[in-house]
């Protein structure tokens, strides 16, 4: 009964309009229907459903009805046509705004929180409206794949919905930005983002995933944030195989990288004599890489770069020769390792250091 009260409320003029309208079976005029517009516009945006309205207009007609004689009856039914088509197109276009403000004041919160703009007092405030309480720690998981993802987009549809069937109860925002898929879950949480990085991995036709501390507080999504994305660029740098990294456990390669110019120093003087071999020292930087990611074992590395064991023995010798380390003996090893992953992270030969 109250819902049909409040629909009542929007008939105002309505019942006029249809006896008028059958009176002389003309079309509604273009003011009624604006009129009617209006009036389902003020109806949605005040959170009145179409469902009952419609059924407000329908009732309403029928006690239109047995005041109507002759051909006004048959007009009857084209006139409530019209009148409930302009109602519901004004009640239609006043959600279609809504939607569109609420996703523009979404798009406008994840900018700022993913950038750390904005009154933090603010945006821990606006932060509760989409699910978060930025005063416990977060944790953020960032997924890229071959093509740039939105929104509206199916894979992103389809990893919110497995994703909201599984933890409906919790505090998760799922959202994009410059073309990744972004999961953001409280700190203590890690089965979320493991969940996420699984279905954006599968959904994403082998994209890859990484996976930012958890941090603490308004800043803390921030900074989790952006070790996902350098985590990201690390792992393109790095030739990094691994389809979901954790920051955690790149902790290394910044400590490495804090000071550029000593490790360019290193590269330099280290690798740099690699240059004098015939073909450059790509062919030799390869040739370390490999023995150094399958644990120094020179068959297995000599497969990877489709090389015999003779050949690879060969390089490496010819390594110790220009550099004077000896890639076997334990501390050269250790130099050299770090040289190599330096160059990578560096883009040498590549880039002049």
């Amino acid at each position: 009964m109250a819902e049909r009260d409040t629909a009542e409320e929007y008939l105002e003029g309505y019942a006029q309009i249809l006896a008028g309208a059958c009176a002389t079976g003309r079309r509604l005029t273009r003011d009624e229907l604006e009129a009617l517009r209006a009036r389902g516009e003020r109806a949605a945006e005040n959170g009145v459903g179409l469902r009952a309205l419609v059924r407000a207009h329908l009732s309403a007609a029928q006690h239109v009805r047995p005041g109507l004689r002759g051909a006004a009856t048959d007009h009857l039914l084209a006139a409530v046509e019209q009148a409930v088509d302009a109602f519901a197109e004004g009640h239609e276009r006043a959600q279609r705004l809504a939607i569109r403000r609420q996703e523009a004041a979404r798009r406008e919160f994840i900018d700022d929180l993913l950038h750390g703009r904005s009154d933090l007092g603010r945006l821990a405030e606006r932060a509760e409206r989409f699910g978060l309480l930025l005063s416990h720690a977060h944790a953020v998981a960032v997924a890229q794949g071959a093509e740039p993802y939105d929104d509206g987009y199916s894979v992103s549809r389809g990893i919110e919905s497995s994703l909201a069937a599984r933890f409906g109860h919790r505090r998760i925002l799922l959202t994009t930005k410059n073309g990744r898929l972004i999961c953001v879950a409280p700190g203590d949480q890690a089965d979320v983002l493991d969940a996420f990085a699984q279905q954006a991995h599968t959904a994403t036709d082998g994209g890859r995933v990484a996976v930012g501390r958890p941090h603490p507080g308004v800043g803390g999504v921030v900074h989790s944030y952006e070790e996902a994305l350098n985590a990201l660029d690390l792992a393109a740098r790095m030739n990094l195989k691994d389809p979901v990294l954790y920051a955690a456990d790149l902790l290394v390669y910044p400590v490495l990288t804090r000071d550029r110019q000593a490790m360019a120093d290193l590269v330099r003087t280290v690798l740099g004599p690699l240059r004098e071999a015939r073909g450059g020292a790509r062919p030799l930087l390869e040739t370390l890489t490999a023995y150094f990611d399958t644990g120094c074992v020179a068959a297995e590395a000599a497969r990877r770069l489709s090389l015999s064991v003779r050949a690879m023995t060969y390089r490496l010798e010819r390594i110790h020769q220009l550099t004077g380390a000896d890639p076997g003996d334990p501390v050269d090893r250790y130099t050299l390792q770090t040289a190599v992953i330096g160059a990578r992270l560096l883009d040498w030969p590549d880039e002049e250091l």
